[in-house]
């Protein structure tokens, strides 16, 4: 029996819609193609153990599961429900009359339970785009997730409750956030506030006027003068988010895995102050597999470079070392 399931890749910051096909047939091997890397492949593995410990039985047909496009690169362990189910479906242990009307993603423990994902944000965009009546995601993105209306976002925390629900042995409840209320609410509450500093006057004019005119800014002074106090404290005192540059920023940060668990969108402008000793692909981003890096996580917000100049004045002393070596072996050549 040959059955689709719809799961979505995250590619950059957008997500594109991957289709799940298993095929079932007699014998007694699995095949899993269509450019999985090594955490898909071991999702067999996680599969069988959280069927069995909920009392359901991995299939013993031969079965082939291939993932369209083939040309996309799907990585991590997020397909593990998709890929449960189609099994399921394949084996006709549930009903697949409902497939074709949800998108699934999440990750599954050896007991069942669904674990958190990336990028359920885009993912979720994706899902309304195409024209799905519902998204079942882990509960712990649920919130993040049912920010994007005309959609039904549905939390579970066990594949248990999937599998009765395509029974129609239960019914879940959709996950609902008032999006302009909550940003609205939360959009002047701030961890560290401009207005709780006393004294340097000078300084903070010059905040002042950097963030009036979006304008770069150089602190110079004596460690412990207050300079990672003041910049922590310049979001508050910069324009609010719209909530179209909320949804962007957002995104991005869905995608890097850097919302806290149960969030939906993010109110405040960022602020990222990463470490001096920091490589160059975590602060640009990318990778083997393209990560937002500190300059695309602080988008709409402050990146702060503490520590500058000595990283600076390092840097120069390694090229002059550098180029005294290159001369000290050209003489003896």
């Amino acid at each position: 029996m040959l059955i689709k399931v719809f799961g979505a890749a995250v590619q950059g910051i957008d997500a594109t819609l991957i289709t799940i096909e298993v095929n079932s047939s007699r014998g007694c091997m699995f095949y899993l193609v269509g450019l999985p890397d090594s955490a898909v492949k071991e999702s067999h593995q996680r599969i069988i153990s959280a069927l069995q410990v909920n009392g359901y039985k991995m299939p013993t047909t031969n079965i082939v599961v291939n993932m369209a496009p083939a040309d996309i690169r799907k990585e991590g362990s997020a397909y593990d429900l998709p890929l449960a189910i189609g099994l399921l479906g394949a084996s006709e242990t549930i009903s697949s009359e409902k497939f074709s009307r949800y998108l699934l993603m999440g990750e599954l423990s050896l007991d069942g339970s669904i674990q958190p994902i990336k990028g359920a944000l885009p993912i979720a965009i994706k899902a309304r785009e195409d024209g799905f009546e519902g998204l079942i995601i882990p509960q712990q993105n649920a919130r993040e997730a049912a920010v994007v209306n005309q959609l039904k976002v549905y939390g579970v925390s066990n594949i248990r409750e999937v599998i009765e629900f395509f029974n129609n042995e239960r019914e879940l409840e959709p996950t609902v956030v008032n999006t302009r209320e909550e940003f609205y609410a939360h959009q002047s509450t701030f961890e560290f506030d401009f207005a709780d500093v006393k004294g340097q006057e000078n300084v903070k004019r010059a905040l002042e006027v950097a963030a009036a005119g979006g304008h770069n800014l150089i602190m110079i002074g004596a460690p412990g003068s207050g300079k990672s106090m003041m910049a922590k404290r310049l979001p508050s005192i910069l324009p609010p988010l719209s909530l179209g540059e909320s949804l962007e920023t957002t995104k991005i940060h869905s995608v890097a895995g850097k919302l806290n668990r149960n969030s939906s969108l993010i109110t405040q402008r960022p602020f990222r102050d990463p470490h001096h000793t920091i490589s160059q692909v975590a602060m640009v981003g990318g990778g083997s597999f393209p990560q937002p890096g500190e300059i695309s996580l602080a988008h709409n917000g402050i990146l702060f470079l503490d520590e500058l100049f000595s990283k600076l004045f390092n840097y120069c002393i390694l090229l002059y070392i550098s180029h005294l070596i290159r001369q000290s072996n050209h003489s003896i050549q």
